[in-house]
């Protein structure tokens, strides 16, 4: 009974979080009403109350949802170019960058925020512990895996240096994605590999 009560819990979670998500992308975060998200996932408040608890829980899953979607991408990616770090880091953020100009909620929070509503961006910035970490731990683990030849000092470093200039290219672009892509990937593999002069 646990089991099924867990799968029904799921369903219910993404059927919210993909209300949420449309209505995001459709009126902004400052508009959106946990009412409305009720609503638009056929479910009653208290139900999204008592799942949630608030607005910003409801913005913290969401955020984490699509992080965990741009996570399963960028693993496909460094798989595909295992055995050079440089490419792998070039794949997983030109991926991540492309993905996140198409993505519908993170340009949602984008426009918000260029408009003076910057609640949901702050899971992006000022708040942004969890997707760091989440990103952090992921790349870390893939990095102490893939390139054992990299001390751990250096991988860190590399680590959180991707993950930082990623998400800085994400909130304020500076060039193509694919230009970033290769320039973050070249500042990585510079820290990973400090001796190399490359």
């Amino acid at each position: 009974m646990t089991r099924f009560r867990e799968s029904v819990r799921s369903l219910l979670r993404e059927q919210v979080l993909n209300a949420a998500c449309q209505l995001v992308a459709s009126e902004g975060w400052g508009k959106l009403r946990l009412a409305a998200v009720a609503r638009a996932a056929g479910v009653s408040r208290q139900t999204l109350y008592n799942e949630f608890g608030s607005k910003e829980a409801v913005g913290e899953a969401l955020i984490q949802r699509e992080l965990e979607g741009f996570l399963i991408g960028i693993q496909q990616e460094l798989d595909a170019h295992r055995g050079d770090l440089e490419a792998a880091a070039t794949a997983g953020v030109g991926f991540t960058l492309r993905q996140a100009v198409d993505n519908s909620l993170i340009k949602a929070v984008l426009l918000a925020a260029r408009g003076g509503e910057d609640d949901l961006l702050a899971y992006l910035t000022t708040r942004a512990e969890p997707v760091f970490d989440t990103a952090m731990a992921m790349l870390d683990a893939y990095a102490t895996d893939a390139w054992p030849d990299v001390d751990a000092e250096s991988r860190s470093l590399a680590v959180e240096t991707i993950v930082r200039l990623t998400v800085s290219h994400i909130v304020q672009p500076a060039t193509s994605p694919d230009e970033s892509a290769r320039r973050i990937a070249q500042i990585t593999t510079r820290i990973a590999y400090p001796s190399a002069g490359r």
